[in-house]
């Protein structure tokens, strides 16, 4: 009597080993590169913002206190910087945004055979240093800059103006510059991926270009939307030197506050407060974020 053999013998364990050994090659150099330069840095942030610094003995108290906080909750000022800059990074992704959707439009739909170089004209500014895009437009906005210059030579200012340079409207517009391209590319992807014959039904249907555009074309690139104003939002957030360069001391927001703690001042746990505030205001952006594309 023959024995029957199975067409498909169950792999054996040397194969599943196998197996096992090439996820963890490939997962693993990941989560060591994100477990050692991101969560422990981030572990040590939290820790360090429930410590107090003591100005008398010059030296941090390692015991956990909520003193921090207390100190930033109950301060006028660090509460109107902390608002500011929440305002200004909303600002700035609203500008973006509305200076990106035709832009992105017009490359994805109208650039044809120059879309690749509208595309890199788009990527082009990212390749010059951020402190050279920033010094670029202090050397505008200044009282000898190219804005004063073309202004007197039509008559509209008799002297320069002083007023450009190290104000919130030069930080906002830096800001606007230097993170429109973020802002861009994410919308051109989803401009591209946008199905033409949509928008040919909504116009077939009789709609308006306004009606199209707004309960059409806006609910299917606000993906693309929503990752480029994250993007913005977060880095704008987070920013200390274009402030720092082109804004002045009423300009201050929160990172200008994280760098003076941890440079000038040596008050490293208050610094790690405020760091841990800018993540929290992001991740609290986050997830109302989330939760409105779900709900899409």
């Amino acid at each position: 009597m023959t024995r029957a053999i199975p067409l498909n013998p169950p792999p054996g364990p040397r194969k599943s080993g196998r197996r096992g050994v090439g996820v963890s090659l490939t997962l693993g150099p990941p989560l060591l590169w994100v477990t050692v330069l991101y969560l422990v840095p981030l572990a040590l942030l939290l820790i360090y913002a429930f410590w107090r610094y003591d100005p008398v003995q010059g030296e941090t108290v390692r015991a956990l206190s909520p003193s921090n906080f207390q100190e930033i909750v109950t301060s006028s000022a660090y509460l109107r910087t902390i608002g500011r800059t929440v305002l200004v990074a909303a600002g700035v992704t609203l500008i973006d945004a509305l200076i990106s959707l035709p832009l992105a439009f017009f490359i994805a739909r109208f650039g044809g055979k120059y879309r690749a170089l509208l595309t890199v004209l788009v990527i082009l500014p990212l390749w010059s240093s951020y402190l050279v895009r920033a010094f670029a437009w202090k050397v505008i906005l200044g009282t000898n800059g190219v804005l004063n210059g073309v202004l007197m030579s039509l008559g509209i200012l008799h002297e320069p103006s002083p007023l450009f340079l190290y104000s919130n409207f030069a930080v906002v517009l830096t800001f606007v510059h230097v993170w429109l391209p973020f802002m861009i590319l994410p919308l051109i992807t989803a401009f591209e991926r946008l199905p033409q014959s949509l928008l040919e039904a909504g116009t077939d249907l009789g709609a308006r270009p306004a009606t199209v555009f707004w309960r059409v074309t806006l609910p299917m690139v606000f993906p693309g939307l929503l990752a480029g104003g994250l993007s913005v939002f977060s880095l704008t957030m987070g920013d200390f030197i274009t402030p720092s360069l082109v804004g002045g001391t009423s300009s201050n927001q929160v990172g200008n506050l994280v760098a003076t703690q941890f440079g000038v001042s040596d008050n490293w746990p208050l610094g790690a407060a405020f760091s841990l505030v800018v993540i929290l205001i992001v991740v609290g952006v986050m997830a109302l974020v989330q939760r409105r594309a779900e709900a899409l």
